[in-house]
């Protein structure tokens, strides 16, 4: 069993959060790779480290002071060093970073010292070996991962009693210079280091006890997903549920790596498993078999009517055409014997609207457009659906008993989720009542 650990920001905030993080090591000799991101809040007054270093590199572009700046982050590292008595010569590191602090100063390297010197500090309070991001994760010029290079040089750096501390959030380009990837990259690293070793499980620990099956914004305690596919989350992600990363996901779910999310300040909490498939066990009538529900406001409905359209094809083709001239997505398509529905993102069609309209009269000779505005899609989404008869009709009366109109229905063919649009006054409101109905 090999397991990689990877920890955020707010699992490294101070000393007391790295004590918890060895704890949690320490507690099971297989977590032999660990990955962390830079130092996080420790308040929610506080700064990330991340955010000062990019503060720093944008005040030395203007010419502007950066001192009382990287003060704030030497003090952050000196106190947790000092705090969990490590020696490692913080002094000398910060030298040579202030020596290269100029309008020069490449902002990737700069914002990627976060991830390095809390890496540092952990390596040696957990007694494991340092190991740089720049010399394990790799990038090609285009910016995308080298993970023929990434596996073959892991293999060298890494055997059967080996225990690693790796920075997350960057790594090197073919020319050696650093480059950082977006925020939650280190979520990334993780994924691709458990990738490269083959691992059986990668841990993501956070400050929350796994996924909800609702925002909990929106719905009071939501109940934890304690299992889930990585289908159903990619479906959740796209419905707006805050889940991780797509090239988080990726890595491990090509080789069906179980992830893990847990809470660091929650040990305990088994948090949520994700895996490309499960063994179901046998399914009762108590067996929740909705995983979650999501939603996102703010689409446009567009309906074209005309008489015996299904008999033309055609006209549905130069419908998508025109989306596509204008780069502009289609969330849903439905078709009847007279009419098909369009939902589209109101941030994506913009102003282009009326200019979509007009080329939809043009050339597809509708005998009328509807539209309809501000419209929100809310999801319900879980694997067993499929074997649980009138899921749809269970949540179209409880829309309907709550005297909510739904102005749109999809079901995708996998059968994970069935999406209904509601008004967005109404969208928080139909959250709650289908997390009471399926959930309670």
């Amino acid at each position: 069993m090999l397991k990689v650990a990877k920890f955020g920001g707010s699992s490294l905030a101070g000393a007391n959060q790295f004590e918890k993080v060895k704890a949690i090591i320490n507690a099971d000799p297989t977590r032999r790779i660990v990955v962390v991101s830079a130092a996080g809040k420790r308040t929610s007054e506080d700064n990330k480290i991340t955010d000062l270093l990019y503060l720093c590199h944008a005040h030395l572009t203007y010419g502007v002071s950066y001192e009382d700046i990287f003060s704030v982050i030497e003090q952050r590292f000196y106190e947790i060093r000092n705090q969990l008595g490590l020696k490692f010569d913080l002094e000398s590191e910060f030298a040579q970073l202030r020596s290269e602090m100029n309008r020069d100063i490449p902002v990737d390297y700069l914002a990627s010292r976060g991830e390095y010197l809390t890496a540092r500090l952990m390596a040696e309070y957990l007694g494991y070996e340092f190991l740089d991001a720049s010399d394990c994760i790799f990038f090609n010029y285009e910016g995308q991962f080298d993970m023929e290079k990434i596996n073959t040089t892991f293999e060298e750096h890494f055997g059967d009693t080996t225990k690693l501390v790796i920075p997350g959030f960057y790594g090197s380009l073919p020319n050696g210079k650093i480059r950082v990837m977006s925020r939650g990259g280190s979520d990334i690293t993780g994924a691709v280091l458990a990738s490269a070793a083959d691992a059986d499980i990668y841990e993501n620990w956070t400050d929350v006890s796994g996924i909800m099956m609702a925002d909990p914004k929106i719905v009071d305690h939501p109940k934890p997903i304690q299992r889930i596919t990585y289908s159903e989350l990619r479906e959740l992600a796209y419905m707006g549920a805050s889940v991780l990363h797509e090239e988080s996901i990726m890595p491990v779910k090509v080789k069906n790596i179980g992830l893990n999310i847990r809470n660091t300040n929650e040990p305990e909490n088994p948090g949520t498993m994700i895996l490309e498939h499960f063994e179901e066990e046998n399914t009762s009538k108590k067996q929740r078999f909705i995983t979650g529900i999501a939603g996102r406001k703010s689409f446009i409905v567009l309906t074209l009517y005309k008489e015996h359209i299904a008999t033309e094809p055609s006209i549905i083709r130069k419908a998508l055409e025109i989306f596509e001239k204008n780069r502009v997505g289609i969330e849903h398509i439905t078709t009847g014997i007279d009419s098909f529905t369009l939902v589209v993102s109101n941030a994506l069609i913009g102003d282009r609207l009326y200019d979509i309209l007009s080329d939809l009269k043009k050339h597809c000779s509708p005998d009328s457009i509807k539209t309809e505005e501000n419209i929100a899609l809310v999801a319900a989404v879980g694997r067993k659906m499929a074997d649980h008869p009138g899921v749809a009709g269970q949540l179209f009366n409880a829309l309907g008993q709550h005297n909510i109109n739904i102005r749109s229905i999809a079901q995708g063919t996998n059968e994970i989720s069935i999406v209904v649009g509601v008004n967005n006054s109404d969208y928080e409101r139909a959250i709650v009542i289908l997390y009471d109905s399926f959930v309670g």
